[in-house]
């Protein structure tokens, strides 16, 4: 994927990818702050800035309205690691998109009721998704036990309600100053633009927004975990469910893609591994995953899943087990490593078709140190071995390298 770069006097990266294919263009801003940067005391502000980065800037009360009105679209998320924004408009009216975008970085409105609003959507958001649905709070529950000194600790939603219904509005203020600034921000403008554009409109208006503070991390690391930990809940669920976390590399190390590839070897589709033994086979399960959370920092290989009923909690688990124990003792085979790169290298050829999956990853690949890892991604996979996969696997799955959340249907 051919792309440009430049770093405006303030600090804020822009990355330009022209797509002549499309009508459209896309602007994707990737703030470098999630959860792990919050007071462990007023969690949930990363999640809280996503709602309130749409309540109205300094100069324009109402973002949706005139970017509905250029036939555009927006949306946000936020993770442990980044809060990222974008918007998809016809191309001729990128210019409504600079507007806006560079407005909301200058300055938030901050008014007490946009605030008081939007912290009423979070809290409702938390009631809903968290406490309210079957397996809602697994991640409440989970995060925590895995660790215990960094701040991965805690769901982006945050520890508990409490702390966004104190947040005041310095406290938010503060948070914004901090973080939300050019030069802790990468812009990727994708689609049907030239590279003088956008260089021409950034400097327009991004240009102007003063240069904030450096923030330098320095989170406590998470020591290594020396024995197994488990927590058995009861809930008004219909299926008893199991949750494995075992702790692993960071995105950034080399080894991550190794890792990557024994979640697919286990979980990807019906021929995989533990979807044939566990759910077709030996019917322990009637669903399970294995998945890497894909974390800046060190994270976390999760294996989770639905227990049929009349199985117990014991046998399903050491079903999982047996199957961990086959990927440390036994190469994975040549047609099994073949089939998820191939996968792998489909998924990302098809992914660039959309400009909006283009800039996001272009951003998040300059994040981990340069975008161009996006046009060598497919080659890490390839060069993964089948001793690498074994290796890995007798790394990560250790008894006393897993916390264990045992998810129980009330009887």
């Amino acid at each position: 994927m051919k792309f440009e770069k430049f770093v405006l006097a303030n600090g804020l990266k822009v990355i330009v990818h022209q797509d002549k294919s499309t009508p459209l263009a896309c602007i994707n801003i990737l703030y470098n702050v999630g959860s792990r940067d919050e007071n462990p005391d007023q969690t949930g502000f990363a999640h809280l800035f996503e709602h309130l980065m749409f309540g109205g800037s300094i100069n324009i009360p109402n973002y949706d309205e005139p970017l509905q009105r250029v036939g555009g679209e927006n949306n946000a998320f936020t993770t442990n690691d980044i809060t990222n924004y974008h918007l998809t408009l016809p191309a001729e009216n990128i210019e409504t998109g600079f507007w806006l975008e560079s407005d909301r970085m200058l300055n938030l409105a901050f008014s007490g009721k946009s605030l008081e609003v939007q912290r009423n959507v979070v809290i409702e958001e938390f009631k809903q998704r968290y406490l309210n649905q079957p397996y809602g709070d697994v991640w409440l529950l989970l995060r925590p036990m895995a660790y215990k000194v960094h701040p991965y600790r805690w769901d982006t939603i945050g520890k508990e309600i409490s702390h966004i219904e104190n947040a005041k509005i310095e406290d938010v203020k503060n948070f914004f100053k901090r973080f939300y600034c050019p030069n802790n921000a990468i812009m990727v403008v994708a689609g049907n633009i030239t590279i003088n554009e956008v260089r021409s409109l950034s400097e327009k208006w991004f240009d102007p927004i003063p240069r904030g503070r450096e923030n330098n991390r320095n989170l406590p690391q998470e020591p290594e975990q020396t024995e197994a930990r488990s927590l058995t809940v009861e809930r008004e669920v219909t299926a008893d469910a199991i949750y494995k976390a075992y702790h692993m590399c960071s995105r950034l190390d080399k080894e991550y893609y190794a890792v990557d590839l024994i979640s697919d070897i286990l979980s990807q589709g019906n021929s995989s591994r533990l979807h044939n033994a566990l759910i077709k086979n030996k019917k322990l399960f009637s669903d399970i995953h294995a998945y890497v959370l894909g974390d800046i920092e060190k994270g976390l290989f999760v294996i989770s899943g639905k227990i049929t009923k009349g199985v117990s909690m014991e046998q399903a688990d050491e079903g999982v087990l047996q199957e961990l124990l086959k990927m440390q003792s036994e190469l994975v085979t040549t047609e099994e490593l073949t089939k998820v790169k191939n996968k792998i290298e489909s998924s990302q050829v098809f992914g660039e078709m959309d400009i909006l999956n283009k800039s996001t990853n272009l951003a998040i690949a300059e994040l981990l140190g340069n975008a161009d890892l996006i046009n060598k991604e497919v080659e890490k996979y390839n060069a993964v071995t089948a001793e690498q996969i074994r290796e890995q696997a007798t790394i990560i799955f250790k008894n006393e390298n897993c916390s264990t959340l045992y998810y129980q249907a009330k009887r």
